[in-house]
């Protein structure tokens, strides 16, 4: 049997879709993903072991309180502004892409429902495997900033982990997905390759973290292929960070024993 070639326009469409996702990774996750590899690959040509070096989350973007927080806002702003660029370019006549991939508040109970369970089906599996790592050695300490330096840390630090919230599964699973889509990708292909791409993405970290968050990326890939909605996703992974960035050293500060 003959298999035809494909069209001239399906072939332009596919090249013009493989330019737009080349172009949108490398001003967003893409490019977060290849600087996290690369420091990787730079922390273990030093001399200190990888357990023994640490990570620094939400680093301090200036001495002075007041300009940190000016310049950690703006940091939030920009990066919300290309989850914006990136919805505008899922937006299709007639079709809004917020209610298209689920972004909306139209089933508040259920995605929340959902967030708070994905929330916990991820973060006590990824606190225990966080130690494992610790405890071979492949995985680095991360540390979460100080909450004392003033009175706007916390709210800036919930607002960092919406929008870690927003830029990962906006990009990595709702976007990806429908443009992955258009070019014959099949749904696990596309689950595992942005599996892949979101380890690679917190590669800085270690080992460890690469695995845990392959793990997630696996999971919430399912759970939006299952669902049709990328709310959830979101709901789960602000929850996450929110306990990772304002839980945690917390914790440390009210029971320092503990820790």
């Amino acid at each position: 049997m003959t298999v035809s070639p494909a069209p001239a326009s399906a072939r332009f469409g596919n090249a013009r879709t493989w330019w737009e996702v080349g172009l949108v990774l490398a001003v967003t996750v893409g490019q977060s993903a290849v600087y996290s590899v690369l420091t990787l690959v730079r922390r273990m040509l030093v001399e200190t072991p990888l357990g023994d070096q640490q990570a620094q989350l939400n680093t301090a973007r200036d001495d002075l309180a007041l300009w940190d927080a000016l310049y950690r806002l703006l940091d939030v702003f920009f990066d919300l502004a290309l989850v914006g660029l990136v919805i505008y370019l899922l937006w299709e006549p007639g079709r809004n892409a917020l209610r298209r991939i689920g972004l909306d508040f139209s089933r508040v109970g259920t995605d929340v429902g959902r967030g708070i369970l994905l929330a916990a089906a991820i973060g006590i599996p990824g606190l225990a495997l966080y130690a494992v790592g610790r405890a071979l050695g492949v995985t680095v300490a991360v540390v979460a900033s100080p909450l004392d330096a003033a009175w706007w840390t916390v709210p800036l630090l919930v607002l960092s982990a919406l929008r870690a919230g927003l830029t990962e599964e906006v990009i990595f699973i709702a976007y990806l997905f429908d443009r992955l889509r258009r070019v014959g990708w099949s749904t696990w292909t596309i689950i595992l390759s942005t599996a892949a791409l979101r380890g690679a993405y917190h590669a800085y970290q270690g080992f460890g973290a690469i695995v845990g968050n392959m793990a997630m990326g696996v999971v919430f890939g399912w759970c939006y292929h299952r669902w049709g909605r990328v709310m959830p996703l979101v709901i789960a992974h602000t929850l996450l960070d929110v306990v990772a960035f304002v839980g945690y050293p917390l914790a440390v500060a009210l029971w320092p024993s503990l820790f």
